[in-house]
């Protein structure tokens, strides 16, 4: 495996601001929908033997796959996804918690989801997909913060 791209910037609440500028620059959601299929793509690959059931994420419509490795000093996130959107989204959710220590990720909660206005256009599954990925990092990283 390579070194995964993230963090990009130093803190998630940087991340957070980033993407919210970044999101900005776009007048309307189909513009804003190309830039999460955009950002998708840059995920970095993911290994086809990881593509299991063991690391498949429940709670999808989509088919997501997500390992987590590290301690509580620094977790790192892979995942994959057979949307393009859903991609995008993975994207995000790694730039803002991949490469963070437990206790940043326990203190952090997702408010470029608001910021972006990405709940008002999100279908109810992909909602509960995200909602499921989220609740997947925090419990990687509750459970490095007790180990």
């Amino acid at each position: 495996m390579s070194e995964p791209p993230f963090p990009l910037e130093p803190t998630a609440a940087e991340a957070q601001a980033a993407i919210a500028e970044e999101f900005a620059f776009f007048g309307d959601w189909s513009e804003r929908y190309q830039y999460l299929i955009d950002l998708g793509r840059k995920l970095p690959p993911f290994p086809e033997a990881w593509k299991t059931d063991e690391h498949r994420l429940h709670g999808c419509q989509s088919l997501v796959w997500i390992v987590a490795e590290g301690d509580a000093q620094r977790l790192v996130f892979h995942a994959a996804s057979d949307s393009a959107i859903v991609s995008g989204l993975i994207y995000l959710a790694l730039r803002v918690y991949s490469g963070r220590s437990a206790a940043e990720i326990l203190a952090t909660t997702p408010d470029y989801i608001a910021a972006i206005g990405l709940a008002k256009h999100l279908s109810p599954t992909r909602s509960n997909g995200l909602a499921a990925l989220l609740a997947f990092i925090r419990e990687r990283a509750q459970a490095a913060a007790n180990a």
